[in-house]
């Protein structure tokens, strides 16, 4: 008889069965995860739909499967979505114009957020910059987005801006310039100030003049 769920309903169960596993039983790195047969078993599904999605799990990098021994949780931090993410995703023609403009999507949220927490915008990080930016003349670009991007405290947010910001056209690596300096002053005052508008206009001129620099 036809199981009734969709392929794509089975997965998420499945994905959601071990995400709940591995949370109720403290499994770590390295240890042993339940079989398909199990598996299939506590999801009431066929063992190919199950063998499926921890294939599609394994070329992520999120578990490893030694022949003989079974199926074993990986370590996250070596999986390889950035590695997917070039080969399937980066290779389309608006890939990179795609790229930026989801991780501006991030970084305007960040910016939002703190403006409109007065505990966020309170924070020294931002009259550090400031008077770093004041003293020195420059900043390093990527200090002041990933500085937002983790006062905005999404984990979520911040672990994709990262993937997204290894495949952005902004040379984030580079200092400011002199073009950018009151920009990014203007940036950072409109986030100590909690004001949303001037932090968030700020923010766009400071893009524009570096994609115009490039």
């Amino acid at each position: 008889m036809q199981n009734p769920n969709p392929p794509s309903k089975m997965f998420i169960d499945i994905v959601s069965e071990l995400r709940l596993m591995i949370k109720t039983e403290g499994v770590k790195i390295g240890d042993k995860l339940p079989s398909e047969r199990v598996l299939a078993e506590k999801l009431q599904v066929g063992r190919s739909t199950v063998r499926e999605a921890l294939r599609s799990l394994e070329l992520l990098g999120l578990i490893e499967t030694r022949r003989g021994e079974g199926t074993f949780l990986a370590d996250f931090k070596k999986h390889q979505l950035v590695e997917v993410l070039s080969d399937f995703v980066m290779q389309q023609p608006n890939s990179a114009t795609d790229v930026d403009n989801t991780r501006s999507i991030h970084e305007r949220a960040a910016i939002q957020t703190i403006c409109g927490d007065p505990a966020k915008h309170a924070l020294p990080v931002w009259e550090s910059l400031y008077a770093n930016l004041e003293e020195s003349g420059s900043v390093l670009r990527e200090d002041i987005i990933r500085e937002m991007i983790v006062a905005a405290n999404n984990r979520l947010s911040l672990k994709i801006w990262f993937i997204l910001r290894q495949y952005s056209k902004i040379p984030f690596s580079q200092m400011t310039d002199e073009g950018e300096k009151p920009i990014v002053a203007e940036l950072l005052l409109g986030i100590i100030q909690g004001d949303e508008n001037k932090a968030l206009s700020a923010y766009s001129q400071w893009i524009d003049e570096i994609e115009g620099g490039k």
